[in-house]
């Protein structure tokens, strides 16, 4: 077997439609085996038998073949699926790949228009951030009303001390343990 041309489309059809031929047909001998061992076994005594034991005796043995022809016939359909595998994710792989590549390339000039939009308006906003920041200000545009609107007025933190109810002047200590309990020894 020629490793080169079993790895082309042709080859590997080739080789699965042997086998899976090859194992069907198998399948089917062993099914009309499984028929006849059964007949005869079923048809043969052996001393001390009783009513029925050949019977037996013969679905057992039988029961093993059927179970090799499925066998076989599972074989035939995985080699059938070793094909298909083979054909989709091997040599149809590139072109698949560059079809989503090309759908992905038509997807962002699609978008690109749109992207360029957006990203003229978040110029547009970060220069109006920074003018505002910065104190300069823009030209007037558009309504006189709307441009005679003055800026926030600044944030103005709280006091400086810790609780608002009081000045620095009456802000007391935190009284000793000791002043608090006169009885009670230290431990």
């Amino acid at each position: 077997m020629d490793i080169e041309a079993l790895m082309t489309q042709q080859g590997m059809r080739g080789w699965t439609d042997e086998q899976r031929d090859t194992w069907t047909n198998d399948a089917v001998q062993m099914r009309q085996l499984t028929q006849i061992i059964q007949a005869r076994l079923a048809n043969t005594q052996i001393d001390g038998d009783r009513t029925g034991s050949a019977g037996r005796r013969a679905r057992k043995v039988s029961r093993k073949l059927a179970r090799v022809a499925r066998l076989l016939e599972k074989a035939a359909a995985e080699t059938e699926a070793v094909n298909a595998v083979y054909v989709r994710e091997v040599l149809e792989l590139p072109a698949r790949r560059a079809r989503e590549l090309e759908k992905k390339e038509q997807r962002k000039e699609r978008l690109g228009i749109a992207a360029g939009a957006a990203q003229g308006a978040i110029a547009k906003s970060l220069t109006n951030t920074t003018n505002t920041l910065t104190g300069v200000q823009p030209p007037a545009v558009g309504n006189p009303q709307v441009n005679g609107v003055q800026a926030a007025p600044q944030y103005v933190p709280p006091m400086p001390y810790q609780f608002p109810g009081q000045t620095p002047a009456q802000a007391q200590a935190l009284p000793d343990f000791a002043d608090l309990f006169p009885d009670q020894e230290a431990m």
